[in-house]
């Protein structure tokens, strides 16, 4: 099904009719409205104005339209803070932001909590049984603008709570931070401060720490106003809708409390601003995308645990944050839509109906241009609209993929407080395994550690620093093939070097020491013979050293560059696409995968008995479909820009 994000209080109320007419004619089914909407239901403390609300809603429903009714905490009004300045997050400096843009709030408030308590209770006791209200979306876009971690005087007594319940003991946690260095033990609890403001780095562990309760913070806050909801309007689906590309706080514990994961797909911006890349590939990819952009989070969202995910927020047109804003390609729109579904999503729903022609926003593209006509994005969604027809027998299905691929936020986290070498970029390198399995026609689940991987032939984890024991546990009992990638097992849980050295608890599946490890400056290049093949490198390295696992590969100084035993097979530096995509395809193969390698526009998709191929270049390329397919889009040639959609014969 198709959605639509709508803002009612941006247009005049004689214009809701027609617009909600023009959507059931799109094709679309749900319509998203009030996450930012506070100021228009509650003008004044206790002041409630509910009746506009009231009347979109009723003229969405008569229009057949099923209503995603946002909680508006995203944006507190300006009353409120004159009010309860207190709710205000400040940033690394202690400086105080202010009011005037959106996400004003830190979510270690009290003040906070309460005023949150307050307008959802609000909001559910009106609206929690109405009928055309399908679902709920909580807040949106946790954490965006940098808002996850705060540095306000209320985070001190929240963080030394959560080292408290954490760690017990401050003996405890002197030992888990290391403070014997650089004389930093504690006293007591009561001594310890945020971890901003240092005179150069602070301590690593306490970082980590703070970077874990503030994540905590986002999904204890998120349970808030999950459990309001369910408790006022029951039988309605819960959702929020997360961010392309981050990693501030771990989506997976947040999920837990949601029934519908939703991610906001914007292909270009997330390809201009998000991803370490050539800019001869950014260049290639400006109108398109790159391939493994919206991909990636779509596999992403459905690992997240829920039955159910969606596209809450797909680009249109051009976008208005990122450094360069360029028009999608004609056909882009609709592909991006139906790569969506391809994926399993049950609803790709578009931002916005439309353009806006004031505020910040105003030239950021809808479906719709802001003089009402149709724009080209506009177009392309009423085609799918109407193509979803030939396929909705199909669509929404869960499809385990042969491979699966462990993505950490606490991996994000380690490297970023402690790389070790410029570039070392966790989300670069686990994107970049990603990207090389779709381009041997591999189809990925995203999971995160400890996960279950029964079933998977082939198990990929990039980086997986800290290693708590039911990872290894999921590891250890899989058939699969697990490849590592670099500084795997590197850190225990307070962020130390494990005892016994790398890989800590993963000699359990490899028996093997890193007793070195370098970071190499872009000027300084190595080389990996693997296959009778040699393969450039660089950035990172590692000395490996092992009396039971086996040499796969050395460096030129004859020193070990990977490490086999059993299932189980070690990297030992940040590998190359050129290498990554020849050693995969050797162990899908030696798994029995079928391995396809693809032009690099082109990606494949499998959902039940149906394959979708998706051509993000500008050239027609033939499709990959076997003889006797009997194709429900497309043909045998794709056009640039297009998708081609066929079931075996």
């Amino acid at each position: 099904m198709l959605g639509v994000c709508y803002y009612p209080e941006h247009w005049p109320e004689s214009r809701w009719a027609e617009d909600a007419a023009a959507m059931a004619a799109l094709g679309i089914t749900y319509v998203r409205i009030g996450e930012f909407a506070w100021s228009f239901m509650e003008p004044r403390r206790d002041a409630f104005a509910w009746d506009w609300l009231d009347r979109a809603i009723e003229t969405l429903s008569a229009a057949g339209l099923k209503v995603v009714l946002g909680t508006p905490t995203a944006t507190p009004p300006k009353w409120l803070v004159d009010e309860r300045p207190e709710i205000l997050p400040a940033d690394d400096r202690g400086r105080v932001l202010r009011f005037g843009a959106r996400r004003h709030y830190c979510f270690s408030s009290p003040a906070w909590w309460e005023e949150t308590q307050r307008i959802v209770e609000a909001m559910g006791a009106r609206y929690g049984n109405h009928p055309a209200v399908a679902g709920w979306q909580i807040d949106n876009e946790y954490g965006c603008h940098n808002t996850v971690l705060s540095y306000v005087p209320h985070c001190v007594p929240a963080f030394r709570n959560w080292l408290l319940d954490r760690y017990k003991t401050i003996e405890r946690l002197n030992e888990a931070w290391g403070t014997a260095f650089w004389s930093q033990t504690y006293g007591g609890f009561h001594e310890v401060d945020l971890p901003n403001l240092t005179v150069t780095e602070a301590n690593p562990s306490h970082l980590l720490d703070y970077r874990r309760f503030a994540s905590d913070q986002v999904a204890v806050y998120n349970r808030l106003q999950a459990e309001i909801l369910r408790r006022l309007s029951p039988g309605r689906f819960l959702a929020h809708n997360f961010m392309g590309f981050f990693t501030e706080f771990d989506h997976y514990p947040l999920a837990r409390d949601l029934d519908v994961v939703s991610w906001d797909s914007y292909p270009l911006g997330h390809t201009d601003q998000r991803l370490p890349m050539p800019a001869e590939d950014k260049k290639r990819w400006a109108r398109s995308g790159h391939p493994d952009v919206a991909a990636f989070h779509h596999d992403l969202c459905r690992g997240m645990g829920t039955a159910r995910w969606w596209v809450m927020e797909q680009q249109p047109g051009p976008v208005n944050w990122a450094d360069f804003n360029p028009a999608p390609a004609k056909g882009m729109v609709r592909l991006w839509t139906w790569e969506a579904f391809a994926h399993g999503a049950e609803v790709v729903s578009y931002f916005r109906w439309r353009q806006a022609p004031f505020a910040q926003e105003q030239m950021h593209a809808g479906l719709n241009r802001p003089d009402g006509a149709l724009d080209q994005g506009g177009e392309e969604a009423r085609q799918v609209g109407e193509e979803i027809a030939a396929l909705a027998d199909s669509l929404g299905k869960r499809h385990q993929a042969p491979v699966a691929l462990v993505f950490d936020y606490e991996a994000v986290w380690t490297f970023e407080i402690q790389p070790q070498g410029r570039g070392f970029n966790y989300k670069d390198l686990a994107h970049r395994f990603y990207r090389c399995l779709r381009r041997l026609g591999l189809d990925v689940d995203i999971l995160p550690a400890g996960a279950a991987l029964d079933g998977y032939a082939l198990a990929v984890v990039p980086s997986l620093p800290i290693l708590r024991s039911g990872a290894v546990a999921a590891l250890a009992e899989s058939d699969a093939a697990v490849v590592l990638g670099p500084r795997s097992g590197s850190k225990t849980e307070s962020f130390q070097i494990p005892e016994g050295l790398p890989p800590g608890p993963l000699r359990q599946l490899i028996d093997m020491q890193v007793t070195r490890v370098e970071s190499l400056p872009p000027a300084v290049r190595d080389q990996i013979t693997w296959g009778n093949k040699g393969y450039s490198i660089g950035l990172w390295r590692e000395r490996l050293e092992s009396a039971a696992a086996e040499t796969q590969a050395r460096f030129p100084d004859g020193e070990t560059a990977i490490l086999s035993q059993g299932r189980t097979h070690y990297l030992g530096f940040w590998p190359e696409e050129d290498f990554l995509t020849d050693y995969l395809a050797s162990l899908a193969e030696a798994r029995g995968l079928t391995v396809q390698r693809l032009d690099d526009a082109l990606r494949l998709r499998r959902l039940g008995d149906l394959t979708f191929a998706f051509n993000y270049g500008d050239k027609p390329l033939p499709a990959p479909a076997p003889e006797g397919s009997a194709f429900v889009l497309g043909g045998r040639e794709i056009a640039g820009h297009d998708l081609a959609v066929w079931r075996k014969g």
